[in-house]
């Protein structure tokens, strides 16, 4: 897919209530299915059903339906074939076919416990399925197999059909947290206010946000072939941010007397305004897919970043290199340095 995609309202609006989206799909498939099984008379038409729900229900990217598609198939098929023997295995000698399966069961537990646990959860499914039959009755079982089969092949198309992306329900994430960031930026360092602001809860909430977004990074780099490591760089980046920000919040309010020099201080007004303004650049890039308003933003940060060490270094044998402007000032420029690379990695993230 492309990574540099711009997202139409349309879109933005659809991922952000995913959920919705995907319980339409699940009935929709669910009603078709229903219908199809009525119109052709398939036997045993509860099966298809069934697994078109287990098989649905835990799929909402694109990221996730190629590989478990195939888990599913391989799953499916080897469950089948396993019923199918111990079936036949019945009718020579019960604790044969009973052993027979506790070997089958033993190969699904071990395999749910490795690298490919969903696959495993098939073979158990359809191998209990298919031995539920009577014994003796292989039509049954043979139509159970394959009323499977059918369940996993519909819930393959109906997954398919305009799936959703993981890397873009990412970036409308990424995009809604850097709003939301810059939102209580403002609000912590604004020059209406005569008290601090409580902000702990909403910097809670944009914590949180950071670590839901953590499940999208598989499906999404499955999607697109990026490394990992930049996802998680940015996960990184993205809390250290956070927490840096209630740090300098509690500086800038900690007492009146630093409180008022720093409002008044030039070079920390600029950085304010250049945070915001990067702040701003990151979202709208990350909706439009484009990168190189970010690149412009970041040689402004440099200079930023120098003129807060230059700043810093003027306080070094002053008293107050003690007090809280000096500490604010420290976090001013880390801040801008991690907003920085945080720039950086969104250029990485939406390069073709």
């Amino acid at each position: 897919m492309r990574r540099d995609k711009s997202l139409s309202p349309f879109e933005i609006r659809l991922y952000r209530h995913y959920r919705v989206v995907h319980g339409v799909r699940i009935a929709l498939a669910f009603i078709l299915t229903f219908l199809l099984i009525r119109l052709l008379k398939v036997p045993e038409g509860t099966w298809p059903l069934i697994t078109l729900v287990v098989l649905m229900g835990p799929i909402s990217f694109w990221g996730n339906v190629v590989p478990r598609a195939f888990e599913r198939i391989g799953g499916t098929i080897l469950g089948a074939a396993l019923g199918l023997v111990a079936l036949k295995l019945e009718l020579l000698s019960l604790p044969v076919m009973l052993l027979w399966c506790s070997v089958a069961m033993f190969l699904c537990g071990w395999l749910a416990l490795g690298k490919k646990p969903y696959q495993a959860l098939l073979i158990g499914i359809t191998l209990s399925v298919v031995v539920g039959a009577p014994p003796g009755d292989m039509h049954t079982a043979l139509w159970r197999s394959g009323d499977v089969i059918i369940g996993s092949l519909l819930a393959m198309l109906f997954t398919g059909i305009w799936p959703q992306r993981a890397f873009l329900h990412w970036r409308i994430q990424m995009a809604n947290y850097v709003t939301a960031f810059n939102r209580v930026y403002q609000a912590g360092f604004s020059r209406n206010l005569v008290e601090r602001p409580r902000l702990e809860k909403h910097l809670q909430k944009i914590l949180n946000d950071v670590v839901n977004m953590r499940g999208l990074i598989t499906p999404a780099c499955k999607e697109t072939h990026l490394q990992k490591a930049i996802f998680e760089a940015i996960q990184t980046v993205s809390r250290n941010m956070v927490c840096m920000l209630e740090l300098q919040i509690n500086a800038h309010w900690s007492s009146r007397t630093s409180h008022f020099v720093m409002i008044n201080a030039h070079t920390l007004r600029d950085t304010q305004r250049m945070t915001q303004q990067t702040l701003l650049t990151i979202a709208h890039a990350l909706y439009e897919g484009n990168p190189q308003p970010i690149l412009a933003n970041t040689e402004k940060l440099s200079e930023i970043v120098a003129e807060l060490r230059q700043l810093s270094g003027e306080h070094k044998d002053d008293a107050l290199a003690e007090t809280s402007i000096h500490g604010y000032v420290w976090l001013s420029m880390e801040l801008a340095r991690q907003l920085e690379l945080l720039s950086h990695l969104i250029c990485r993230a939406l390069r073709k």
